[in-house]
């Protein structure tokens, strides 16, 4: 059983996001809200409701012609001395401080006020609703309890929009980029550095490397108005023995985050030419983790009443998000949310009061059809 206090949905969502971060639920130590969440979901009468691990699922089944899939994490990165919650004002400005305030108990406690909205009995929203609040976001994908849900019960997410909760400081981000790590090693010979003409150095062989990494033209993709930047950069690069050895190795780890018109093979063809130079003298190329990105959908009359809903342009999400694990079933995705993504995982982390009505406002407008 869980021993947090009752969530009540009827509360304002400024109160309902306090009682989520003052609701610990680091990676892996979600168990205790996932409960306090399902609890509330099966209380209103209105949802099927299933668990998944510590995902929790709720739905509307009233044989709607459209479904809008919610999702949100529950977990947070460990805590940084910033729980409980603490509201202050800076600056004439109301802030909400605490662990997980923007990223993204704001918008879970939107998520839950959406569904103690449209989750009772007697309802009328202008979509059937699917809510999905799942565990271990913030840790190595293997874990994570959206891939879990899109493994075991797929049905679930199939909808004709999706609306990641992510923080985006009330904008709307459409989509989101792939990203693709891969490690160039480089290889050389061993000797004394007294000699070193009799040795190959894998650190100065890595010049043709990095050059070309500074000289990359990253490219520019508008998709449905939203403009993704592409980049291919060096985000790491190890080798040497001790200060009297000539290196016989040298790695470099690249890092490609490109825009969703290339699949995963398009993006690892794409980095194979750019090296094509580096792996002809004889290193290799070695990808280690490839994740597609998601196209922003936006032409789909669910993604454009939605735009029309919020009232603001949309623009490309320049990152990778759960949004993809949609694409991949062909559904459009956009992330929307309240919080400020350049405060996340941040001591001083905080999400202004004055954001969190205006973004339930506008998904209420959109999913009752009344905007």
């Amino acid at each position: 059983m869980s021993s947090l206090p009752p969530l009540d949905l009827s509360a304002d969502v400024l109160e309902l996001t306090r009682a989520l971060v003052d609701s610990p639920s680091v990676s892996g130590s979600e168990t205790a809200l996932a409960d306090a969440v399902e609890a509330a979901l099966r209380g209103l009468g209105g949802l099927e409701v299933e668990r998944v691990g510590n995902a929790v699922l709720g739905r509307t089944n009233l044989d709607l012609p459209t479904r809008v899939v919610l999702a949100g994490h529950l977990d947070t990165v460990p805590i940084a001395d910033n729980v409980p919650s603490e509201l202050r004002e800076v600056d004439g400005v109301q802030r909400l401080y605490g662990c997980g305030t923007t990223d993204m108990k704001a918008g879970d406690a939107v998520m839950l006020r959406l569904a103690g909205r449209f989750g009772v009995p007697g309802a009328r929203p202008a979509h059937d609703l699917t809510f999905v609040f799942y565990d271990n976001e913030e840790v190595d994908s293997a874990l994570n309890g959206l891939g879990r849900v899109a493994r075991e019960r797929r049905g679930w997410l199939y909808g004709d929009l999706a609306v990641l909760l992510e923080p985006t400081d009330g904008e709307i981000e459409a989509g989101c980029q792939g990203t693709l790590r891969a490690l160039i090693d480089v290889p050389g010979r061993r000797a004394h550095s007294a000699r070193s003409w009799l040795g190959v150095n894998a650190i100065h062989g890595a010049v043709g490397i990095l050059a070309t990494l500074s000289a990359y033209a990253a490219r520019e993709v508008e998709i449905d108005g939203c403009t993704y930047r592409e980049g291919l950069n060096a985000v790491r690069i190890e080798g040497g023995v001790a200060g009297n050895v000539i290196p016989d190795a040298c790695q470099v780890m690249v890092n490609f985050r490109y825009a969703p018109d290339r699949d995963e093979d398009a993006a690892e063809a794409h980095v194979r030419e750019v090296f094509a130079d580096a792996i002809a003298a004889g290193a290799t190329l070695t990808v280690v983790d490839n994740a597609g990105g998601a196209l922003p959908g936006l032409s789909e009359p669910a993604a454009a009443a939605f735009v029309s809903a919020v009232g603001r342009p949309a623009r490309a999400k320049l990152g990778w998000t759960d949004v993809a694990r949609f694409a991949a079933f062909g559904i459009p995705a956009v992330n929307y949310g309240p919080g400020d993504p350049q405060l996340a995982h941040t001591r001083e982390e905080h999400v202004l009061v004055d954001r969190l009505q205006p973004a339930e406002d506008a998904l209420t407008a959109y999913l009752s059809g009344s905007n």
